[in-house]
């Protein structure tokens, strides 16, 4: 493994990002909502999550792509609640209903040893737009007790460019979502106005810091963006258009095309997201991200 970033931060860098990023949470403008609310007294704005984070389960996740996964699994890490209401989301239980118990830094500290001692390759934060200075002040607290594996920020690309450039140097791996190529779509169908103006600024500050991605001897990603598209029924999500901004940015991007779709949530009150997507609409998915560098599993 190469040297993972977060191990050149020096004890004074640490100190100002930890109070940069908690100064945010007074009058929040964690991620691109920008609520306003003072969460260090733990009112909640849009994220529902006041001054800390809460979190459902972890646990090594054998459920990601191969270079994430690798074959000890991925420390993953389910943050509740999220800044998107996306109708159809699978995970609602978590993202939407807030199922979980609320951690401080300590203890979110400890999951991720615990993660590092169960031989996971990565500490993978899943959702975590919302709770950036809590992730840096637990990361912050591990490396003091010895992790050494690298961060993974796993998010739906709807995150702050503040946010993220505080993360610069701690995160190694960036797993990002391109939901939508249209914000109309991510306004009627996730509850965003601009969703894929943030998403695009987001995954060019992503690629700025980190590149495309690399991988070790062993198959398993050390460092890098990989980029994660739903294909969604009736064209919703624009694949075309997101992959035409993919490829903008470097045609050596990994991307992984997902067909996985399946109704949930309220994906019912809506008619053209109340099916699986078709074969047809797969294989025309895998055709318009020709070029690009595809992860198949």
């Amino acid at each position: 493994m190469g040297m993972l970033s977060y191990l050149n931060l020096s004890e004074e860098e640490w100190h100002k990002r930890i109070e940069k990023a908690f100064s945010m949470l007074e009058n929040c403008r964690v991620c691109p909502h920008n609520c306003g609310v003072n969460r260090l007294k733990g009112e909640k704005g849009v994220c529902n999550t006041g001054r800390y984070a809460v979190v459902d389960c972890y646990f090594p996740h054998l459920g990601e792509e191969r270079p994430i996964r690798g074959y000890k699994g991925s420390g993953t890490v389910f943050f509740s609640n999220c800044n998107l209401k996306c109708v159809y989301c699978q995970n609602y239980q978590i993202s939407q209903l807030g199922e979980g118990r609320e951690v401080d830094e300590e203890q979110l500290a400890d999951m991720f040893l615990n993660l590092q001692r169960m031989g996971c390759h990565n500490i993978n934060l899943v959702t975590p737009s919302h709770v950036v200075p809590q992730i840096i002040k637990a990361i912050y607290v591990a490396v003091r007790k010895g992790l050494r594996i690298p961060i993974v920020y796993n998010t739906s690309s709807f995150d702050s460019l503040e946010s993220l450039r505080l993360l610069e140097g701690i995160v190694d791996i960036y797993l990002a979502d391109i939901k939508y190529s249209d914000n109309q779509m991510g306004r009627k169908y996730s509850k965003v106005k601009n969703y894929f103006d943030v998403a695009k600024e987001a995954i060019k500050e992503m690629y700025r810091q980190v590149g495309s991605l690399v991988i070790d001897e062993r198959g398993i990603a050390v460092r890098g963006l990989l980029v994660r598209h739903l294909v969604l029924p009736n064209n919703i999500a624009g694949t075309k258009e997101c992959m035409d901004f993919i490829r903008s940015l470097d045609s050596r991007i990994a991307v992984n095309v997902m067909s996985q779709y399946y109704p949930a949530y309220k994906a019912f009150e809506y008619p053209e997201l109340s099916r699986r997507i078709t074969k047809e609409e797969h294989i025309q998915a895998l055709k318009e991200s020709q070029g690009l560098k595809l992860i198949l599993d």
